[in-house]
């Protein structure tokens, strides 16, 4: 075996072991599953207790920040899982029944997709809750800014979603992806 073999065998073993430079920042991602947590269980404490002093409303307000929380802890899991899964190393033991089904199929491809539409629900959501509360303004002409801001991010990530299923698309059905 000559010398340049061996030193591109060992480059290509140690940019193979790079991947686990990634495994600190799956570690963060579960501090942030937890931050979510925490902001998830403060939004329930603060809320309960008022709720029968609260307008029907409000109770839907709550309900679609903790919706809205839920969605992102839940892309959060599929970033997680997927994330590890495809670029450091498989999951090693035997979940059994608990495993997902979509746990260890995700692709790249598909992971983007599921980003994507989980973005858009996530604005989605943000803008119904602007409309559920539109009486607080009292400016008009602020109303109207937020409401065109609001509405051009949420079309953004429409749009957005849409081209990159469409470049997916095309790229399937390309012969040589």
């Amino acid at each position: 075996m000559s010398e340049q073999n061996t030193v591109e065998r060992r480059f290509e073993k140690l940019l193979f072991a790079s991947r686990w430079l990634m495994a600190p920042m799956y570690l963060g991602l579960v501090l942030a599953l937890g931050m979510l947590l925490v902001v998830f269980t403060r939004e329930i404490f603060y809320y309960v207790p008022q709720i029968m002093e609260m307008k029907s409303e409000d109770v839907i307000l709550v309900v679609l920040t903790l919706i809205d929380l839920t969605l992102a802890a839940n892309l959060l899991l599929i970033v997680l899982f997927s994330g590890y899964e495809n670029f450091v190393s498989k999951f090693d033991f035997d979940t059994g029944a608990d495993r997902p089904g979509w746990m260890g199929t995700v692709d790249f491809s598909g992971l983007k997709m599921k980003l994507i539409a989980s973005i858009v629900a996530i604005s989605a959501i943000d803008l119904l809750k602007w409309f559920m509360g539109i009486e607080e303004f009292a400016d008009a002409e602020e109303m109207n800014q937020k409401f065109f801001w609001l509405v051009v991010v949420h079309l953004t990530f429409v749009v957005s979603g849409v081209l990159m299923a469409l470049m997916d698309w095309l790229v399937s059905r390309s012969d040589k992806h």
